[in-house]
């Protein structure tokens, strides 16, 4: 990945607007060279307009791309050094896997041995030379999906632009194709972004991530950083799921804050952070997978004793509902480590439990 000093791709200021509608407001953001950065927001978010704007479909009203240091500005589509994958794939029906990759090289510069060559490459690249003479419906989901993902690659392009790419795949599918495309990735360099708005396949996919709503761009960071250490309430509800309760500062105990939290019934400590200064109204967040459940009260750390309402069960994990004094439920997560029957539960309906977490696992948030 190039130097971030040195982004492949950049953008300054860009917005867009379809009459008095505002799809994208004052985007800027940098990927490298190489990386694969996802653009992760619900419907109406700006995301797939903004993809647009990259690939040339759509002009920005309003600041400006550049590309391997090129403005693109008054580029056409078919000028730019990028391909588009939709999400339809929009392979041809009665064409072979090989002459739907080769149709991607029709209007290329190539001798007939070139793009014979560069056709196989890519048929080896995406592991379908057995299936080179079949047609689109002999293959599965996710096969056309490699399909269209070599017909794109076998231009060669600067930038990929993939339009919510696993979308059209069941669940085990989509999981294991989404491991398929980091692969490909990263054997041939291409620059990738991802439009999407599954969560999951973002922080999967992804080296970044840009978290979009209403046109802009809420937090760019590493999957981690971006689950982790959200930088507003919005960022923290859309990854994940999240116990979020309103919450204010009392003090700072040894880089910890001392919260006040009406809904937990007592004050806790969480870990503190910079601007943040007594008498502060913040949120006090907790991931579900942070907390820990028990039957007896812990030793020492935060606790907050409640009833558990609903259980659901995963295999891999339990999901518990838990009501407090205050009236409020929380969620929290037991991973199901040992084999077994109702009896390997860490509570069952209706029993008093305690929940505990610590001042690190909890997240404070001043938006």
């Amino acid at each position: 990945m190039q130097d971030a000093a040195e982004p492949f791709l950049r953008i300054e200021g860009v917005s867009k607007t379809f009459g008095s509608f505002q799809a994208v407001r004052n985007v800027s953001l940098s990927v490298g060279k190489g990386e694969i950065f996802s653009l992760l927001g619900g419907s109406g978010c700006g995301k797939t307009t903004l993809l647009r704007m990259l690939a040339g479909f759509e002009e920005p009203s309003a600041g400006r791309i550049f590309l391997d240091g090129r403005d693109m500005a008054g580029v056409p589509a078919w000028e730019r050094p990028v391909h588009m994958m939709f999400q339809s794939y929009a392979i041809f029906p009665h064409m072979s896997v090989e002459k739907n990759i080769a149709y991607g090289l029709k209007h290329e510069a190539l001798t007939k041995a070139e793009k014979a060559d560069r056709t196989r490459e890519m048929l080896e690249l995406v592991q379908l030379v057995p299936f080179a003479a079949r047609k689109p419906h002999q293959i599965s989901g996710g096969q056309r999906q490699r399909v269209a993902l070599a017909r794109a690659l076998a231009r060669q392009p600067k930038l990929l632009l993939l339009d919510e790419p696993l979308a059209a795949l069941d669940k085990k599918l989509r999981e294991q194709t989404q491991f398929e495309l980091m692969s490909i990735q990263a054997r041939t360099g291409v620059t990738f972004i991802v439009v999407t708005h599954d969560q999951e396949e973002a922080m999967t996919l992804s080296d970044r991530i840009a978290v979009m709503d209403k046109g802009e761009v809420k937090q760019i960071g590493s999957p981690t950083e971006i689950y982790e250490f959200p930088a507003s309430r919005f960022v923290a509800d859309f990854i994940g799921s999240i116990n979020a309760f309103d919450a204010a500062v009392l003090g700072v105990e040894a880089g910890l804050l001392r919260l006040s939290v009406p809904a937990l019934g007592t004050e806790v400590l969480a870990r503190g952070q910079s601007g943040v200064a007594e008498g502060s109204k913040v949120t006090l967040a907790i991931r579900p997978e942070k907390l820990r459940l028990s039957m007896e009260k812990p030793a020492d750390g935060n606790a907050v004793q409640g009833k558990v309402r609903d259980l659901a069960y995963f295999g891999k994990d339990s999901l518990y509902r838990i009501a407090l004094p205050s009236g409020v439920l929380v969620q929290a997560h037991a991973v199901n480590a040992r084999r077994g029957d109702e009896g390997a539960r860490v509570a069952d309906w209706d029993d008093e439990v305690w929940l505990a977490f610590d001042a690190t696992s909890a997240i404070v948030l001043v938006e």
